[in-house]
């Protein structure tokens, strides 16, 4: 059984637990802090259990050269990356403010802490887990610092290769047991080519003792249904109020009905999954009593005779009888009383036929 852990208070991740939802804002709020109350808003609505954004402190995690650089794209909030960055940041206090506010609604809030100083305002902030975006995967020296903080984490894994994520897996364990890795291609939109959701499987075989997740930036939501099937334990999606907008996540991103629909299809996928212990159902009783077969004389079969098998068929019969599957077993055995031509051969003509218990 995958290792449990409790990623939120109150709220278990792994093993049989529900998949954990996450609805990624990041920095689709525009800069606006009213637009990202709303989201918070809409995905609890839509029923995801957190909603999560992008925290940087730009100096840490940008050299000097990288903010001063033109940035000329249509998505650019300023005339310097710099610039762009800055209108998109959220302060310390707002930071604070949307806390309060997800605690309000009812939803987890938490967000990707995209340097080591982002991490240290989010331990501050007490935010339940950490998130480890792609960019910081291999960033050991992060690693190792967030790990020792104790919290759980999520370590998406995009850009990264089999090797490198097993280093990841060992820098994080030993010093923190509570985490997740998620499979992860850093392309927005993706492709479904490009998506590999059999790396789920893959991860499951190579760290059997931690749930494994999918993070997804494809358009829909089957894909994302599919690495739950494939047993993901956590599953996340960006999320937008308008595809179009500014800004290279929103058209790999989910409306809030999309969302909406992701949660429920999930649900369902879950349910479905059952517990793989095969057997008839409950459900199934009244089909097997209207349409399951029995063995039935070919020919009248008089009383002390030994069967042999051109003696019998298989039919939907009434009453039932012996099941097909124990046709062979009936060979060589002898019946106890009469048995008219295309009557069911019932358990009770049969000299020493016990019908063991099927599971």
């Amino acid at each position: 059984m995958p290792l449990k852990f409790e990623i939120c208070p109150g709220r278990m991740i792994g093993g049989n637990n529900p998949c954990f939802i996450i609805a990624e804002i990041g920095q689709n709020h525009q800069g606006d802090i009213e637009i990202a109350k709303k989201m918070i808003k809409l995905s609890k609505e839509a029923g995801a259990d957190c909603a999560k954004f992008q925290k940087s402190e730009l100096e840490y995690k940008f050299n000097k050269r990288a903010l001063e650089r033109p940035y000329t794209s249509k998505h650019s909030w300023g005339k310097t990356y710099g610039e762009h960055k800055r209108h998109l940041e959220f302060s310390h206090e707002q930071y604070r403010e949307l806390q309060k506010y997800a605690k309000e609604v009812g939803i987890f809030f938490t967000a990707s802490g995209m340097d080591e100083m982002a991490v240290e305002f989010l331990h501050e902030l007490d935010v339940p887990f950490f998130k480890v975006g792609s960019g910081d995967t291999n960033n050991f020296p992060y690693l190792e610092k967030t790990a020792k903080k104790g919290r759980p984490m999520v370590v998406s894994s995009g850009m990264q290769s089999m090797e490198t994520m097993r280093r990841v897996y060992q820098t994080v364990k030993k010093h923190n047991q509570n985490f997740c890795i998620l499979q992860c291609t850093s392309a927005y939109p993706l492709e479904a080519e490009d998506v590999n959701l059999r790396v789920i499987t893959e991860y499951q075989k190579e760290f059997p003792d931690i749930p494994i997740g999918y993070s997804g930036h494809e358009s829909g939501v089957c894909i994302s249904v599919g690495a739950v099937a494939l047993g993901a334990k956590l599953v996340e999606r960006h999320v937008t109020l308008d595809k179009t907008w500014k800004g290279s996540d929103h058209e790999a991103s989910l409306d809030f009905s999309e969302l909406a629909e992701l949660v429920r299809a999930i649900r369902t996928v879950e349910r479905a999954l059952g517990t793989g212990t095969k057997q008839m159902l409950p459900c199934e009783v009244q089909c097997h009593d209207k349409l399951g077969k029995s063995i039935v004389a070919k020919t009248a079969i008089p009383k002390d005779t030994v069967l042999t098998l051109d003696m019998m068929t298989v039919k939907v019969g009434e009453p039932k009888g012996v099941p097909p599957e124990d046709i062979f077993q009936l060979v060589g055995k002898k019946v106890t009383a009469d048995v008219g031509e295309d009557e069911s051969i019932t358990e009770d003509v049969v000299d020493k036929y016990g019908k063991k218990a099927k599971c």
